[in-house]
C-alpha cells in the first residue's frame, strides 16, 4: 500500500489533468459570460428599436 502512495505521489498525469480542467472550466465561465453580456446588450437595442417604431406609428 505505502508503494502505491509513493507512486501517486510521484505521478505527474493526475495534476496535469486536473491543470486541463480548471482551464478548461475558466474559458468556460468566460464564454458564459460574455455570451449573457452579448445577449442582453442584443435585448436592449432591440427594445429601444421597438420603442422607436412604436412611436414613429403614433
Amino acid at each position: 500500500m505505502f508503494e502505491f502512495l509513493a507512486r501517486l505521489g510521484r505521478d505527474a498525469n493526475g495534476a496535469t489533468a486536473v491543470e486541463y480542467g480548471l482551464i478548461l472550466a475558466l474559458v468556460f465561465l468566460a464564454m458564459i459570460g460574455g455570451v449573457s453580456t452579448f445577449g442582453q446588450n442584443a435585448i436592449s437595442v432591440w427594445d429601444s428599436v421597438s420603442n422607436k417604431m412604436t412611436s414613429a406609428q403614433a
